[in-house]
């Protein structure tokens, strides 16, 4: 049996059958209070005192709770101006967070691109990365802001499902040329991060990330390396983390990697990570998703809200989009146990669960952001 619902949403649901003003989902509708302009989160998130007083209409966002219902969703959270103005299941969940691990990657990398120890011109036979099987020569000029940008030409089988059935053949394609979706760069940029600066990706994203930005719910031991090892050298480095603490990650990249005073990302690669790089029509997965160094560059939104947006976009329904026009954040999840996620990642099932693809939840975004009352 579902659970029963909260007063508020009970307020919602029958004012929507009623067909009158909907009241606010944390508090009545006709309710103002001042909030500050902007903050920023401490140990423990701040909430907005009701819809109208974080700027979005009740009835706005209680349409969009009855679109979540319809959906596999099991979170959903809506940041603005550093406070939660919505959040819909378990912000607290932990969970597995698939392909969006890419994006943070990329966030980790800028710190040490900035003071010299990454250079993203390296190549790939310089590093001295190959496979068991060899690399052949002209994917060793790969450099690594090809990788970057999923552009490699290198079509060695990866450590990690999700090929691409039309993967091209092997020395086809000129590094840098093409855009191909594959694990293996993205698998590559990990060992590559790895090699330069002496740190393991989860090691990093605790030091760099996790405690500065005051994670609630992440847990070391629960980050592993995952993949086959019979197919590549270069494992995946996967995360496991909550909504609200994806959020984190979003507003400090809607804030150019500012944490409340302390510089966690360079300003200069935020904006260079999350540059349009490679144009939608290259990229060829739909919805007008170009692509950055390993960011989701929304390019058919173009009304101010959405000026410079990037997402990150994992299977199933992983997601965290940053909108800096307007200092929000807009996260969703679609939760799997951890015993899933590993028996994907380690091959023993093929079994896929129901999914939110990233057109459907950027329609949600779309409802979240017409339903900003400025």
């Amino acid at each position: 049996m579902a659970p029963p619902l909260s007063p508020s949403r009970r307020i919602v649901a029958r004012s929507l059958l009623l067909g009158v003003p909907a009241l606010g989902l944390s508090g009545l509708a006709g309710y103002a209070r001042s909030e500050p302009a902007a903050t920023t989160p401490a140990a423990d998130w701040d909430s907005a005192a009701s819809p109208e007083t974080a700027g979005f209409k009740s009835a706005g966002l209680a349409a969009v709770e009855l679109k979540l219902v319809t959906l596999p969703t099991t979170a959903l959270m809506i940041v603005a101006d550093g406070r939660i103005a919505y959040r819909y299941g378990d912000i607290a969940q932990a969970c597995y967070l698939a392909s969006a691990r890419k994006s943070v990657l990329s966030m980790l990398y800028g710190k040490y691109v900035a003071n010299g120890t990454i250079d993203l011109d390296r190549t790939m036979g310089e590093l001295g990365i190959d496979e068991a099987d060899g690399l052949l020569p002209i994917e060793k000029t790969a450099r690594i802001r090809d990788l970057l940008i999923a552009s490699s030409g290198v079509y060695h089988a990866a450590g990690s499902p999700g090929a691409d059935p039309d993967t091209p053949p092997r020395g086809s394609q000129k590094p840098g040329s093409h855009f191909h979706y594959n694990n293996w760069d993205f698998n590559v940029l990990g060992a590559v991060f790895e090699k330069l600066t002496g740190k393991t990706v989860f090691a990093a994203l605790a030091q760099d990330l996790v405690a500065p930005l005051q994670m609630q719910d992440f847990q070391l031991p629960r980050q592993r390396m995952m993949g086959f090892e019979n197919q590549s050298r270069y494992l995946a480095y996967h995360l496991f983390l909550s909504a609200r603490d994806m959020a984190r990650i979003g507003l400090v990249m809607a804030r150019g990697g500012n944490w409340n005073g302390q510089q966690l990302v360079p300003a200069d690669w935020v904006r260079e990570s999350t540059k349009l790089r490679v144009p939608a029509d290259a990229v060829g997965r739909g919805g007008g998703l170009g692509y950055g160094y390993l960011w989701w560059i929304p390019t058919t939104r173009t009304t101010p809200q959405w000026a410079g947006a990037f997402m990150a976009s994992g299977q199933f329904g992983q997601f965290i989009l940053v909108l800096p026009a307007i200092d929000m954040v807009i996260v969703h999840r679609r939760a799997v146990t951890d015993e899933y996620a590993i028996a994907r990642n380690l091959g023993k099932t093929e079994f896929e669960p129901t999914r939110v693809l990233a057109p459907d939840f950027l329609k949600i975004a779309d409802m979240i952001v017409a339903a900003r009352s400025s």
